[in-house]
């Protein structure tokens, strides 16, 4: 998905890559928005994402896609691109992990429902993750980060997170990652866009953003 086409960006439009600063490993910035989805029975049935990418990508993404105005492309322009970055997030465990109830929580693959959408020459993803068993559930953690640190998720700072028929009482809590440690920053700045992170670097979970819920 993400690594998929930014690596094809690479190839295609490497000069405008390698003329930016390298100041940091992260080759895709996301600002992300979730929403937690409860079933009238108050079962957790759902992750609902919206991920949108920074200008650059959003604009190499969007290239040679046929659209009717220029640099206007409606969701059926998408639709492809849409399918193409959904499919390929399985490669990635979807960038989310979850637990519920203190045990780790699988997903089944997104609701067809996803799409993809172009405004203000920024790119936004759109999909639902179903737990693959939804439960009655008093805790939920969601995770959402890259352990390779090649794509950084934040949240927007507004309205990052909210809960969808959530029963009365259920209290939601963000938590944006920390800051890198400067030397660990000044590392990941001097690795090159195919570099692998060493899993000594210790990033991944304690750099994810963060999402809490708990219910009477």
């Amino acid at each position: 998905m993400i690594k998929h086409l930014l690596g094809t960006a690479i190839a295609l439009a490497g000069t405008l890559i390698l003329a930016a600063p390298a100041s940091a490993h992260p080759h895709v910035w996301v600002t992300m928005k979730a929403e937690l989805v409860y079933a009238p029975d108050g079962t957790v049935t759902a992750v609902r994402h919206a991920w949108s990418f920074d200008d650059m990508f959003s604009v190499f993404a969007t290239q040679g896609i046929d659209s009717k105005k220029k640099d206007e492309f409606t969701r059926e322009d998408l639709k492809p691109l849409a399918q193409t970055n959904v499919e390929s997030l399985k490669d990635f465990d979807y960038f989310t992990a979850a637990t519920v109830n203190g045990k780790k929580a699988e997903f089944d693959p997104p609701l067809a429902d996803y799409y993809a959408e172009y405004k203000d020459a920024v790119l936004t993803l759109h999909f639902t993750l179903p737990f693959k068993t939804p439960v009655k559930a008093k805790d939920v953690d969601i995770e959402v980060f890259d352990s390779s640190f090649f794509v950084d998720f934040s949240f927007a700072d507004k309205d990052p997170a909210s809960l969808v028929g959530a029963a009365a009482g259920c209290k939601l809590n963000v938590v944006k990652p920390g800051e890198l440690d400067p030397d660990l920053a000044k590392r990941l700045g001097q690795l090159g866009p195919d570099a692998t992170v060493d899993p000594s670097m210790m990033l991944g979970s304690q750099y994810a953003n963060k999402i809490s819920v708990r219910c009477p």
